[in-house]
């Protein structure tokens, strides 16, 4: 049986020293900026129209209703405008807005940089609008962000998006990540392919999933990693490991059940991984829309959940 990896990123060549591999990726990331935050902005402006608050009195800054006054509010509560309009006093409601903290955190390993396709966009660009897309939702409805891993102050507001991009572009991504300190009751969404031994993950996540939290796992999936398309000779390689000798495959197409008969597995181990967390599990396959799972995502975090995993 032919062992077929999970991951087709051919390897980047190396880079004569350091200096040049960090001006380089300093490029890369500079040039990405604008698109990406651009990207996500649009993609959280679609999901944006038609979403409604939580419909709750409280404290916060967006009007929701005017009531008759009662004797047990305060008078510096009363709308003497409303009143005004006739014999009644009125208050004015605020739609309650207990502000939550979400964490978000992207892998940003070498294999999240592909896609089988130049019409398809790289595992990490979509990963990212994801991410930023729904960051930008959330800090709209007053929740606080934070990317983890980055020693700064949870974003909100209006400027929060810029400054939360920032605190992602200067993340690496790294699963040390996670051992962070992070709120309780607070929530934690990560994106990943999670390609490469389950236990790790497992062990990597356990820290996280011991805290008072709820958590869901964003799992990022290039459609030739699910249908392995190819066929003929084909060479595999494990991204960013000259050291490891790459797989050559005589005729793709005679491993192709087999391969994707190992990747179904895959994905019912994510699946698994996320129940035995008490988190929930959003897949994503980067030839389809952003907003499917942006919508999912919101809805899970916002407490009134629609499924579309496929």
């Amino acid at each position: 049986m032919v062992d077929v990896p999970l991951n087709f990123k051919q390897v980047p060549k190396t880079l004569d020293n350091q200096n040049s591999a960090i001006r380089l990726k300093a490029r890369t990331l500079a040039a990405s900026y604008p698109s990406l935050l651009a990207e996500a902005k649009r993609v959280s402006s679609i999901m944006a129209t038609g979403l409604h608050g939580r419909r709750k009195a409280g404290q916060g800054e967006t009007f929701w209703q005017y009531r008759p006054y009662d004797s047990s509010d305060a008078a510096s509560r009363i709308d003497w405008r409303r009143s005004a309009r006739g014999d009644s006093l009125f208050v004015r409601d605020n739609e309650w807005e207990a502000a939550n903290t979400i964490y978000f955190w992207q892998d940003r390993s070498v294999g999240m940089d592909w896609a089988s396709s130049p019409n398809l966009p790289l595992k990490s660009e979509r990963a990212a609008i994801i991410l930023l897309a729904l960051s930008h939702l959330l800090m709209q409805g007053g929740e606080r962000c934070l990317i983890m891993g980055q020693d700064s102050r949870s974003r909100t507001g209006r400027t929060g998006l810029d400054r939360l991009f920032e605190d992602y572009m200067r993340n690496s991504g790294h699963l040390s990540d996670f051992k962070a300190d992070v709120k309780p009751h607070s929530k934690v969404i990560i994106a990943s392919d999670f390609l490469g031994p389950i236990d790790h993950w497992r062990e990597s996540l356990a820290k996280l999933a011991s805290h008072p939290t709820q958590g869901i796992l964003v799992h990022i999936i290039d459609p030739a990693e699910r249908a392995f398309p190819y066929k003929g000779r084909v060479q595999l390689k494990m991204p960013g490991l000259d050291s490891v000798k790459s797989l050559i495959v005589g005729r793709a197409e005679t491993a192709q059940s087999r391969y994707q008969a190992r990747f179904e597995q895959h994905k019912l181990d994510v699946e698994s991984l996320g129940r035995r967390l008490g988190w929930q599990v959003v897949r994503h396959q980067t030839d389809k829309a952003a907003t499917l799972s942006l919508s999912e995502l919101h809805g899970l975090v916002s407490g009134h959940p629609i499924s579309v995993l496929s």
